[in-house]
């Protein structure tokens, strides 16, 4: 890690304590005000760059191919240059890294950031408020719901990037061969479960680990996990819609119908390269993921919706997507957020981003539905993008993230874990976890009560 010069921030400004903020995101989730703020931190402005000063910042990142935009900025800004450090995305490893850079002073300029996970910044003061630098002059470059993600009162903590609407992954030459239909709806996914099993082969795997992708299930079945009135949360993720989802994928564990390994490891991506698991549900930026996993299966898949609770009912959800957030103690925060949005709405820059699969942009222009249909070939000609657009339009943008998701997750894998161990239901998975998150969020000093 290269050391990373101090921000001292905001001299006559004035910065909303975490309690404040995390406060203030609850009361704008609900749509009221911004609380008040908390006292200054007292340090000075940052200094920024003099006219003709080269600097380098540096961009903690795991989306692939994130280098080749990077280096073609860096062909265009002599004087400002940015070094990429790959970080592990296994598990939340890179968010725990950040936390712990954050808290020992020697942050990164910037990071690649998923949406769940903005709020949990916020509580340890780690990103900036990019308001003060100008950023809200660019909001009408980018799709509005996913702008919103990141803004919290009247403060934008960061610049999307991209979205992941799920879809359903298939190996179509072994569902043609095996007579199966891709599922419509959730019993048709059971069913073919069933006959993909008989078969020798697995439709998919139930990976406890994963709680991004269980999110993008229950916001797709209409759950709401967190939810605000004035400035207390509401945590409901043991809520019906989460329950029903819980139980079906049970049901599916207990009939010995799926695998339970986690998924994007080795042994899962063995599995795709065999044939033995034959569909993954993913989201748009997984044609990369496959690509680069299971090259010998090239022209084999194709994307499908994902499968509904009811037929026709066009509900869909998304997996992740991510932001360019500038850290707090940036020296240089007018250059970290130059880069930021022109990483992210640059046609060239977004051009090269998608070429090596970073998901849906989240800029409204710049590019074409027909360019995210990079491995078309892999995708055995399909136009695979489209899916992921109609998905797209049929998110409930009304789903909010709450403070500590990253934690959150991890409490989910540890829960999950364990109740495939010793049998334990998926119900009480939800409830524990419900009830720890609510602890989680009352000790940072957050109003809270259960859904």
């Amino acid at each position: 890690m290269s050391k990373m010069h101090r921000h001292s921030s905001h001299g006559p400004l004035r910065t909303p304590g975490r309690r404040a903020v995390l406060g203030g995101a609850a009361a704008a989730a609900a749509g009221f005000a911004l609380a008040g703020c908390g006292s200054d931190d007292g340090d000075d402005e940052p200094k920024g760059r003099k006219k003709g000063e080269k600097i380098k910042l540096t961009f903690w990142s795991w989306v692939p191919g994130i280098d080749k935009p990077v280096e073609l900025w860096n062909s265009k800004n002599p004087e400002v240059q940015v070094k990429v450090e790959k970080v592990s995305a296994v598990d939340g490893a890179q968010y725990a890294k950040m936390h712990a850079a954050i808290k020992s002073g020697n942050p990164p300029d910037l990071g690649q950031i998923e949406y769940p996970v903005v709020p949990s910044f916020l509580i340890d003061n780690g990103l900036l408020d990019l308001t003060k630098y100008g950023v809200e002059s660019y909001k009408d470059k980018f799709v509005g719901w996913q702008w919103q993600q990141s803004v919290f009162g009247k403060a934008v903590y960061a610049v999307p990037q991209a979205s992941g609407p799920m879809g359903l992954f298939i190996r179509q030459d072994l569902f043609d061969e095996w007579g199966v239909e891709p599922p419509a709806t959730w019993d048709d996914y059971e069913a073919a479960a069933k006959a993909i099993r008989k078969k020798g082969a697995w439709i998919e795997t139930f990976s406890a680990t994963n709680g991004n992708r269980f999110a993008g299930l229950a916001w797709q079945a209409g759950a709401s996990w967190f939810g605000a009135e004035g400035d207390t949360w509401t945590v409901s993720i043991d809520d019906e819609p989460t329950r029903k989802v819980a139980d079906y994928w049970e049901a599916l564990v207990k009939q010995k119908l799926i695998k339970t390994i986690p998924d994007r490891q080795n042994a899962w991506y063995k599995d795709v390269q065999t044939g033995a698991i034959a569909s993954w549900l993913g989201a748009s930026w997984g044609d990369a993921l496959l690509v680069g996993n299971a090259p010998k299966t090239s022209g084999k898949w194709r994307v499908v919706p994902m499968p509904q609770w009811k037929k026709g009912d066009g509900a869909f959800a998304n997996w992740g997507g991510s932001t360019t957030a500038v850290f707090a103690k940036s020296t240089y925060p007018k250059d970290a957020l130059a880069f930021a949005i022109w990483l992210n709405t640059d046609p060239e820059s977004i051009k090269l981003l998608i070429d090596n699969g970073y998901g849906t942009p989240a800029a409204k222009q710049g590019y074409t539905t027909s360019q995210l249909d990079v491995h078309k070939d892999f995708m055995g000609g399909q136009e695979y993008s489209k899916v992921f657009d109609a998905a797209s339009k049929g998110v409930d943008t009304s789903w909010r993230w709450g403070p500590s998701t990253d934690t959150l997750y991890q409490r989910l894998g540890d829960a999950f874990t364990a109740a495939l161990g010793d049998g334990g239901s998926f119900r009480s998975v939800l409830k524990k976890v419900q009830g720890e998150t609510i602890s989680d969020l009352k000790e940072k000093g957050l109003k809270v009560t259960a859904g």
